[in-house]
């Protein structure tokens, strides 16, 4: 099991080229691809047409949100400000729903390299 941010994914459907998308890629190809709910939220906000887009949500598992999810996240997400670094919101939530299921995250955003630091999240290589 392997999930993607948001970014990552929507450089597969939009045909880009990189490392991230190539892991998305094969973590579609193994079936290993899971989404957080913030994510699909985000990919199904987006305006332009992604005809790639409906098949993979079909087909890729939404990780739960678990018992104590928001207080987790919140108190990570201050953890971060705190030490002066940026934590958006929706990657708090996506980097807290990896964490509770052990999944590691493809991510295209450095952003979630303060995740790592100060939260123990697993970036996909």
């Amino acid at each position: 099991m392997i999930c993607a941010d948001t970014s990552s994914v929507a450089r597969y459907l939009d045909g880009e080229n990189g490392p991230d998308v190539d892991l998305v890629a094969a973590a579609i190809e193994d079936e290993d691809l899971v989404l957080a709910p913030m994510t699909v939220t985000e990919l199904l906000s987006h305006t332009g047409a992604r005809p790639l887009l409906d098949p993979l949500l079909r087909n890729a598992p939404v990780l739960p949100i678990m018992d104590g999810f928001w207080e987790r996240a919140g108190l990570m997400r201050r953890r971060i400000r705190q030490v002066g670094l940026k934590a958006k919101l929706a990657d708090t939530l996506i980097a807290q729903c990896c964490l509770d299921s052990r999944a590691p995250l493809i991510a295209h955003d450095p952003d979630f390299r303060h995740f790592v630091t100060h939260g123990g999240l697993k970036l996909a290589d």
